[in-house]
C-alpha cells in the first residue's frame, strides 16, 4: 500500500478540485490553495457546462492553420488570436504550427479521446463514491451543420472516431428535428447533424463546491483567499510562500492554477507552454424552442447546454486575450450568434449572468501532467475541456504522486 503523503494543490477548479478529491481518496493528506474566496470561482465557474466526451478535436488542425492570417487579423468573430511578441507566445505558435499537421490532428484528437474516455468514468466513480451534486445528466449531443463542406469533414472525424470506439450517428435536417423538436425552426438552415447520445453535461461551479464538501468531509483542508507569490523545489519538500509571506511545504505539490501555471513554472527554470484563450458565457431562462439535448452549432461556434430550468450557451475563443473583465462588445457577439443559431432557445432578453473565463492552452491541445521538478507535479492546459478532461487527468496525477523508481 502506498504511504500517505502530505500533497499541496495550486487550484480549486474543476480540475484542482478533481485532483484533491482523487488523491484524497487514496489515502493522501490533502490541501487546496486558491486565490479566489471558494471553490470554482475563475474559469471554472460558468464555462459550456458540456461534457464532450466524443469531441476531443485539438484546435491545430490543417484547417485552422490555413485560417490564421484571418484569425490575427480579426476576420472571424469568433475564434481570433492576438498577436504578442513575447518568447512565450511565439514558441507557443511556432509549436502549434507544427501540430497543425495532418498526423498530429489525427495524433492529438485521439489522444484526448483516449483521455476522456478514462475521465468518464473516473467522474462516475467520484460521483457515486462521494454522492457529488452538480445537475449531471446525458442528454446527448447534436452538431449542427450549415454546409455541404463542414458535414464532409464532420462525416471523416466520425469515421475516425467510431474506429476509435465512439458510437455516433449523422442525420439528415429532419432527422435531426425528429431528435430534438426544438430545432424545427432553423430546419431549413441546415445541412445535416452529427448525433451523439452519451454526451454529458453538469455545472461545473457546483462541482467544485460539492467536491470541496466531499473533501472536507474525508479530512482534507482548503485555503481560500491566498495568492501564491513564490513556488521552490530546492529543499528537502517543495514548498510555497504566500504573499503574506506564510511558508508551507509538502511532500508533493500539485499545480493545477489553469493559465497562472507558467509563472509559477517558471520559479523552477521550466517553461509550461500554455497560453490563455478567452472565452465567454450568458446563463438566461429557456426560450420557446429551448433544446433538451445539448446543441453545438459549428457554423456560429456556439454550444448550448441545458441545466434544470436555464440554458447555458457558450462561445467565442481569443488566443492570448489576458484581459479577465466581461467586454460587452464580445459579449454582445455571443449573444448574436446564439441568436443567430437558436433564435428561441433562450430568453436573450433575461439574461441572468454573463461570465468570461481563460482557458489554459496548449499547442497540442492536450493538457500537461508530468512531473516538472523534484515534488512538483504540472496539470494545466486542458483549453476548453478543463471540465471534461478534470477527473482522468487526476488519476494521472495520482499515479505520479504515488510512483516509485
Amino acid at each position: 500500500m502506498t504511504a500517505s503523503q502530505d500533497v499541496i494543490v495550486l487550484g480549486a477548479g474543476v480540475v484542482g478540485m478533481a485532483t484533491a478529491l482523487t488523491l484524497a481518496d487514496r489515502g493522501h493528506r490533502v490541501t487546496v490553495i486558491d486565490a479566489a474566496q471558494g471553490p470554482g470561482l475563475g474559469t471554472s465557474f460558468a464555462n459550456g457546462a458540456q461534457l464532450s466526451y466524443a469531441y476531443t478535436d485539438a484546435l491545430a488542425s490543417p484547417a485552422t492553420v490555413a485560417q490564421v492570417p484571418r484569425l490575427l487579423l480579426g476576420l472571424d468573430n469568433a475564434l481570433r488570436f492576438h498577436l504578442r511578441l513575447d518568447p512565450d507566445f511565439l514558441m507557443w505558435s511556432l509549436a502549434f504550427l507544427r501540430n497543425g499537421s495532418a498526423a498530429r490532428f489525427r495524433r492529438n484528437t485521439i489522444a484526448g479521446l483516449e483521455l476522456a474516455a478514462r475521465s468518464r468514468v473516473a467522474l462516475q466513480a467520484l460521483t457515486a463514491r462521494h454522492g457529488l451534486d452538480y445537475g449531471h445528466g446525458v442528454p446527448g449531443k447534436i452538431h449542427l451543420y450549415r454546409s455541404h463542406a463542414s458535414l464532409t469533414m464532420a462525416r471523416e472525424m466520425m469515421a475516425l472516431k467510431q474506429s476509435n470506439g465512439i458510437a455516433q450517428t449523422l442525420l439528415d435536417p429532419d432527422g435531426a428535428v425528429a431528435l430534438e423538436p426544438m430545432l424545427a425552426p432553423v430546419r431549413g438552415a441546415i445541412v445535416g447533424a452529427l448525433h451523439t447520445a452519451g454526451e454529458e453535461v453538469g455545472d461545473p461551479h457546483r462541482f467544485c463546491v460539492s467536491a470541496h464538501e466531499a473533501l472536507m468531509r474525508a479530512g482534507g483542508s482548503a485555503c481560500f483567499d491566498t495568492e501564491v507569490a513564490t513556488l521552490s523545489a530546492n529543499g528537502a519538500r517543495p514548498a510555497i510562500v504566500t504573499r503574506d509571506g506564510s511558508r508551507i511545504a509538502a511532500d508533493r505539490i500539485v499545480i493545477a492554477a489553469g493559465v497562472d501555471a507558467p509563472r509559477l513554472s517558471r520559479q523552477l527554470g521550466v517553461r509550461l507552454p500554455v497560453q490563455p484563450m478567452k472565452g465567454y458565457s450568458i446563463t438566461a431562462p429557456p426560450g420557446a424552442a429551448a433544446p433538451s439535448v445539448s446543441i453545438t452549432d459549428v457554423a456560429n461556434r456556439v454550444v448550448f447546454a441545458r441545466l434544470g430550468n436555464r440554458m447555458r450557451i457558450a462561445g467565442l475563443a481569443e488566443l492570448g486575450n489576458r484581459d479577465t473583465r466581461v467586454d460587452p462588445k464580445r459579449l454582445g457577439a455571443l449573444v448574436e450568434s446564439a441568436r443567430a443559431a437558436l433564435p428561441d432557445a433562450a430568453d436573450y432578453d433575461a439574461i441572468e449572468s454573463s461570465w468570461a473565463g481563460l482557458r489554459p492552452m496548449t499547442p497540442d491541445s492536450l493538457p500537461i501532467t508530468r512531473t516538472i521538478a523534484p515534488g512538483v507535479i504540472a496539470n494545466s492546459g486542458h483549453g476548453a475541456l478543463g471540465w471534461t478532461y478534470a477527473a482522468g487527468s487526476a488519476e494521472r496525477v495520482a499515479e505520479l504522486v504515488e510512483e516509485r523508481g
